[in-house]
């Protein structure tokens, strides 16, 4: 569970208000946080540092993550 250090949470428009989706926190230098939106506060929290969430962002965008 989040330990408080994370409080400025983003959503993507696209997730909508009713669905969710995940949302992101770069609260803490050189930490990317990820929590699911739909639990909140009740999310567990996954943290990633810059590189690996850079990592992973780069292989979205190159469409590397695609469903078979």
């Amino acid at each position: 569970m989040a330990t408080g250090k994370f409080t400025v949470w983003q959503k993507a428009t696209k997730s909508g208000d009713a669905n969710g989706c995940f949302e992101i926190c770069f609260d803490v230098p050189g930490v990317v946080a990820v929590r699911d939106s739909k639990l909140g506060g009740a999310s567990p929290v996954l943290e990633f540092t810059d590189h690996e969430f850079a990592c992973f962002k780069d292989g979205i965008l190159k469409g590397e993550f695609e469903r078979a």
